[in-house]
């Protein structure tokens, strides 16, 4: 039998900095938040109400909120644990990623998810 996930609905409310997922009886069901500046969106923290737990609510905010991002012609940096991995598991967002690179100084260190490259001398 195949498994049937809640339909969700994503919507951005700027005036709390949180993308939110709603779904259709108007239970919201998780959040994700950000901080924004200019058009980086960096995302700080999701969570999903226990009661929806393991029916795809996360991804389905996840790739809603990114959705919202390129919309807007955004970028985002990934500071939230889950949307880091939710990214990592889908490449399709990859050219929405903003990196230290991006800021012109470089704040990720080795083995980080977008740090520079070093040699064997560690430079």
């Amino acid at each position: 039998m195949a498994e049937v996930r809640p339909h969700v609905t994503v919507t951005d409310d700027p005036s709390g900095s949180v993308v939110v997922a709603t779904l259709d009886d108007g239970t919201v069901a998780g959040r994700a938040f950000y901080d924004r500046r200019g058009t980086t969106v960096t995302f700080t923290h999701t969570e999903v109400d226990p009661a929806f737990g393991g029916q795809g609510i996360g991804s389905q905010l996840a790739a809603g909120a990114l959705g919202l991002v390129r919309q807007a012609g955004g970028t985002v940096v990934p500071l939230c644990p889950f949307i880091r991995a939710y990214m990592a598991k889908h490449p399709e967002h990859d050219d929405l990623l903003r990196t230290a690179t991006d800021f012109g100084t470089r704040t990720a260190g080795p083995g980080t998810p977008n740090a520079p490259a070093h040699d064997a001398a560690g430079e």
